[in-house]
């Protein structure tokens, strides 16, 4: 009777690290796009539209510092490469997954923090960057 005991005991522990390795695991291909546009503002300086595509594998996105300039349009696509991910910036309210694009501007200048918004695994809390503007 222990030993039926311990194999479900194992089992079950066996099938929490299945589920929770693979939470990351997936490649959810949603090619849907996505446009957040936060109210513009007047601003100085020389605006540009700029094109960035972020890709996420697991546990890190390839730009970790982002650099804009105040009055830039950027048009800002995530791309999972490994694993399924979002890219969350709050100070921007800037929310997309993965093949979505928000299109946005930056009106004032600012370091502004992102983070992965898809709970992915045991990396999670190191999915960030920053985009700072000038």
């Amino acid at each position: 009777m222990n030993k039926k005991l311990l194999y479900l005991v194992m089992t079950i522990m066996a099938l929490t690290l299945v589920l929770a390795l693979s939470a990351c695991g997936g490649n959810k291909n949603n090619n849907g796009g996505t446009n957040v546009t936060p109210s513009p503002a007047t601003g100085g300086g020389t605006s540009q539209t700029k094109e960035i595509t972020v890709s996420a594998t697991n546990f890190e996105f390839d730009q970790k510092d982002i650099k804009l300039n105040v009055g830039d349009t950027v048009k800002l696509t995530l791309k999972n490469v490994n694993g399924n991910h979002g890219l969350q910036i709050p100070g921007l309210n800037v929310n997309i997954n993965n093949g979505e694009t928000a299109t946005f501007t930056v009106n004032e200048a600012g370091v502004f923090d992102y983070n992965c918004s898809i709970q992915c695994g045991s990396g999670h809390k190191d999915m960030v960057g920053k985009i700072t503007v000038s």
